[in-house]
């Protein structure tokens, strides 16, 4: 095994009578490599964990880095981090929230660099694995977001003003209000959080599971063969094909990411959002 990707077994090719290794869901459990127990409760780091708190680190370091002799002609690094700053400012928070969403823009920066960088891991060697391939984690990221959403509203709106708001919208006939208040109820408060969670998931999941299917598939149809020489040349040239596709789409999911939750933070700001 090489980071995640299950390399078959030496002289398992085409010609050798193996069958094809196809990956499973195992390419996603990793060995326990330390626990702990902490209030009676068993902590297990595995490789996954090892990755988020070293994307975390990388993620302070380098804003810490930008940050730490701010000048007026901007360093490499402090470009760097003022350009990133002023993406996520501009083309998301102010873009969804407006001028007063610019307080929480660090928390969406924050956001947005740290499901990209988790989101990276897929394609770094050694890492060669997408952290938020693992539904725990983007459920804790999911669930950190409809706290931030559910007190932010009713601390603006009010603890029932924001629920009426949500459940019933101006302008509609009211016999309309039985059907779509429990339905607003539903969707604001118990789809958004999962819909967030599994949008993130499965593009990862998915992602990571074909990279490892046609990079298998490359070492498995090497052999001296038109079939396996031309079976394995494609192959090969889907992962390189997969993997250019796959950073865009680690970079689309942050973004998707942060923008839903400037959208939500939005909607607990503005009761007509």
């Amino acid at each position: 095994m090489f980071g995640s990707v299950v390399v078959p077994a030496d002289g398992c090719h085409l010609l050798s009578g193996c069958g094809f290794p196809a990956p499973s869901a195992d390419i996603f459990t990793w060995p326990v490599l330390a626990s702990f127990h902490l209030f009676g409760i068993e902590f297990n780091i595995t490789k996954p964990v090892v990755l988020l708190m070293l994307g975390a680190v990388m993620i302070m370091a380098f804003f810490l880095l930008a940050a730490a002799k701010p000048k007026l002609v901007p360093g490499r690094f402090q470009s760097l981090g003022e350009l990133g700053y002023t993406f996520v400012r501009d083309q998301i928070s102010r873009e969804v929230i407006g001028k007063d969403g610019d307080k929480y823009v660090p928390l969406l920066v924050s956001l947005f660099f740290f499901v990209w960088v988790l989101n990276l891991f897929s394609i770094i060697p050694i890492a060669q694995f997408p952290v938020t391939s693992k539904f725990a984690f983007p459920v804790g990221l999911a669930l950190m977001v409809w706290v931030t959403y559910m007190v932010l509203g009713m601390k603006k709106q009010g603890p029932i003003k924001f629920f009426t708001n949500m459940m019933f919208p101006p302008g509609l006939p009211k016999p309309i209000y039985l059907i779509l208040a429990p339905i607003e109820l539903l969707s604001n408060v118990f789809v958004r959080p999962f819909t967030l969670a599994v949008r993130l998931f499965a593009n990862m999941f998915a992602g990571h599971l074909l990279l490892t299917i046609f990079s298998i598939g490359a070492w498995y149809l090497v052999s001296p063969s038109v079939v396996g020489a031309l079976g394995a040349t494609a192959s090969l040239t889907m992962t390189i094909v997969l993997t250019g596709f796959e950073m865009f789409i680690q970079f689309l999911q942050a973004f998707i990411f942060t923008l839903l939750t400037a959208v939500y933070i939005g909607g607990s700001l503005h009761a007509e959002h």
